[in-house]
Order: C-alpha cells, then sequence, then structure tokens
C-alpha cells in the first residue's frame, strides 16, 4: 500500500487534482492492458497454447515466425505485467491532506 501525504499552499484543489491525475494514468494503463491482453489471445487463439503454457514450454524454433513472434509475445506477457503491477500500486493509494 503506497499512503500519499500531500502538503499544499492552497487549501482548495490540491488533492482534486492529484487524484484526477492519478485516475488519468489508471486509465491509460486499463486502455493499453486491455491492448495487451488482446494481442496475447491473439496469439493464444493462433497457437491454441495458454501463454502460461507459452512460457513454460516454448522456444523461438516453435514459433511460426521464430525469433520475432517469440519475443512478441514474451514482451506483451512481459507488459502485461509491469501493467498489473503499476495499476495495482496506483489503486492501492491512501490519500492524506494536510
Amino acid at each position: 500500500m503506497i499512503r500519499l501525504q500531500i502538503h499544499s499552499d492552497v487549501q482548495e484543489g490540491a488533492l482534486d487534482i492529484v487524484q484526477a491525475a492519478i485516475s488519468a494514468e489508471v486509465k491509460r494503463l486499463e486502455i493499453g492492458l486491455h491492448r495487451t491482453e488482446r494481442q496475447l489471445k491473439r496469439f493464444e487463439k493462433e497457437y491454441n497454447v495458454s501463454s502460461e503454457v507459452f512460457q513454460r514450454e516454448f522456444t523461438a524454433e516453435d514459433m511460426k515466425k521464430g525469433d520475432r513472434e517469440y519475443i512478441e509475445w514474451a514482451g506483451e506477457l512481459n507488459v502485461r505485467e509491469r501493467i498489473l503491477r503499476d495499476l495495482n500500486n496506483l489503486k492501492g493509494i491512501q490519500y492524506v491532506a494536510q
């Protein structure tokens, strides 16, 4: 959990501004997550395996397009993990204004 303490010379609006900015970032990340999930589903459908099986069992030689496609799929999985971590952190923020 992140506790965000806000100190401002201006009494009104500082907390709202920070919350709005973080909310906008959450929305941007959710859009990115949706795009990444679509890409992962495309790979899973094409190869008829889950991304978890891909991570455990596949190599570039198993891919129709070789290294490029392997790197794309693995990259999308890394992006998804980063987005999920960031979303979890941002959604868990507790705001404290003074």
